[in-house]
């Protein structure tokens, strides 16, 4: 009887580990952050981190999803605009890989990527947004966005404006 006790208590612990949420090595969090300006978000692509600066020595991290072999880049932008429950229309090269998908998914649609909440990014296709993916943040997944758990966007959406620098470093 003992060890089906030990193994119930195993497993009743891993099933609230996964009812919580993500793991607090992957939740966002304050952290010491000098590397830029305040009100400026730097994406890390190879630590698959956003940091939005909040000034004083710190910033805002958050987990993110970024482009998979081929599809990174760096550099920086700005945001351009911001939507909620945007709509999405597959950019070319997702079309092409995937034929199969509609001109347009309409927003707030279970299918649709973008999550609830987007801010797209001066000078190209890409946008910072939410995911109906969750297991895709932490990798290296997208076509060159930079994807985030919802309930992080929603939280980076309410800090930001139009305009925010963008720094996007690999």
């Amino acid at each position: 009887m003992q060890g089906r006790v030990g193994a119930f208590t195993a497993v009743a612990a891993f099933s609230m580990t996964l009812a919580i949420g993500p793991s607090p090595a992957q939740a966002r969090e304050i952290v010491a952050f000098n590397q830029a300006k305040a009100g400026t978000i730097v994406v890390k692509t190879g630590e698959r981190r956003l940091y939005y600066v909040l000034g004083d020595g710190r910033a805002v991290r958050y987990p993110v999803g970024v482009g998979k072999a081929g599809k990174q880049w760096a550099g920086s932008t700005y945001i351009d605009g911001k939507y909620i429950h945007p709509a999405w229309s597959p950019p070319r090269d997702v079309k092409r890989d995937k034929p199969f998908l509609p001109d347009l998914i309409p927003g707030g649609a279970r299918s649709n990527p973008m999550g609830e909440a987007a801010m797209t990014l001066n000078g190209g296709e890409y946008a910072i947004h939410g995911t109906n993916k969750p297991s895709s943040v932490g990798g290296f997944v997208s076509y060159g966005c930079i994807r985030m758990y919802n309930q992080d966007i929603v939280d980076l959406y309410g800090r930001v404006n139009v305009g925010t620098p963008v720094v996007v470093t690999r």
